[in-house]
Formats: C-alpha cells, structure tokens, sequence
C-alpha cells in the first residue's frame, strides 16, 4: 500500500480497507493454494471496475504487484506451496491483465 509505483491504486482509486480485505484474500489464496474452498467471490469483476477508476492498470503494475508478491512469499514462506503461490500469481495476473484490455477505462 506504500508502494511508490502501486500504491495510489490500493489507497486512492480502490480506497481499500485492509481489516475487510485481508480475510477475503487470505481465503482466495487458501482455497487455491490448499483446496480450502472458503473463497466464494468473483476476483476479475473487483479489478475490472478498478481498471475503470484507475484509467487502466497496465502491464508495469501487475509486474510490479508480482515483485512485491514474491519478495513478501520469500520473506515469509519456504518450500512447494511457496512456490505454487509464486507461480499461480504469475498466471493469474497475466490472465487478469490480458483480459482487462478489452474494458473501457474512465476518461
């Protein structure tokens, strides 16, 4: 959230409040990563209208979430599921990028 790069995207456009946020991404990652199944939401339609009040997230922040992501999995976690996290990152941000470019953007 302090990123100098990222940042204004989770505090000024998305206004995001961590207490709410946190448990809703901790289970997304939970029900991918260990097959939980507590993660009932839609995660693209969230980051579709921020793509809209954002004027388009673009490639560089997603490479920049995906820096940041791995720094703190590293920081934090070692071992096979570390790896899957890394890994499905990857695939969920090129996937949320590459679909994002056919929505329209606040002008």
């Amino acid at each position: 959230m302090e990123d100098d790069e990222i940042g204004w995207i989770f505090t000024d456009v998305a206004q995001l409040d961590l207490e709410e946020h946190i448990p809703v991404i901790a289970s997304f990652w939970e029900t991918i990563l260990l097959g939980a199944q507590t993660y009932g939401g839609g995660a693209f339609g969230v980051h579709v209208e921020l793509h809209r009040k954002a004027g388009g997230l673009r490639r560089e922040h997603f490479e920049r979430w995906l820096v940041l992501w791995c720094q703190t999995v590293d920081e934090l976690f070692d071992g096979p599921l570390a790896a899957a996290a890394k890994v499905h990152a990857l695939r969920v941000a090129n996937a949320f990028h590459g679909r994002l470019q056919s929505f329209p953007v606040a002008g």
